[in-house]
């Protein structure tokens, strides 16, 4: 059981592990469940243009969901501090971007936040009240808080082992409205 004292950085760094220790099938499993549970979503079947991730790190793959084409997908390009949310489509390559990870080229076309109707936001953890762990650089922190974007559906995606009870929050902490896991898509 998680000590649910520990700071931010300490939990990360266990849920980190325990994520990196899945086997390649569990993994591939647990991300198709969850891939299942988005695709039986009202919202995801509403929603025109969703914002996604490309898995790092062993964080749920959702590129099941990329093939389709009745949504327009848009992935992050970390730009300074911020992220920029790029078209994507499955036939495009995607580049080695800031951290390692998997983005669209510089070249495509930016998606502004009015043209979103769906935000799959990745994290470390998330618990029953919606808010989430990140990796620390605080990149979707800062975009959830600006105006444009504080009114966005999010489902922030995790393995039912990170759905926690509750998470050390700061006052900068803002809630999901939703977690999805390979168990469940819960609403807030």
């Amino acid at each position: 059981m998680l000590d649910f004292e520990m700071g931010k950085a300490e939990l990360r760094k266990s849920l980190l592990k325990t994520r990196q220790s899945l086997s390649a099938t569990d993994w591939k499993q647990k991300s198709h469940l969850i891939c299942q549970n988005l695709l039986t979503s009202p919202q995801f079947h509403r929603a025109k243009t969703i914002l996604a991730y490309f898995s790092f790190r062993q964080e749920p793959d959702l590129s099941l969901l990329f093939t389709d084409t009745s949504h327009r997908w848009g992935f992050p390009r970390c730009v300074g501090k911020s992220l920029s949310w790029h078209l994507w489509t499955h036939q495009d390559v995607v580049i080695t971007g800031a951290y390692g990870i998997s983005e669209p080229h510089s070249d495509s076309p930016i998606i502004a936040p009015a043209e979103v109707d769906l935000i799959l936001v990745p994290c470390v953890a998330c618990d029953e009240q919606g808010y989430r762990l990140g990796y620390g650089g605080g990149y979707y922190d800062r975009m959830l808080s600006s105006p444009e974007w504080t009114n966005k559906p999010t489902i922030g995606i995790v393995f039912e082992f990170a759905y926690l009870p509750e998470l050390p929050i700061d006052t900068w902490d803002k809630p999901l409205q939703g977690v999805c896991t390979e168990k469940a898509l819960v609403y807030q």
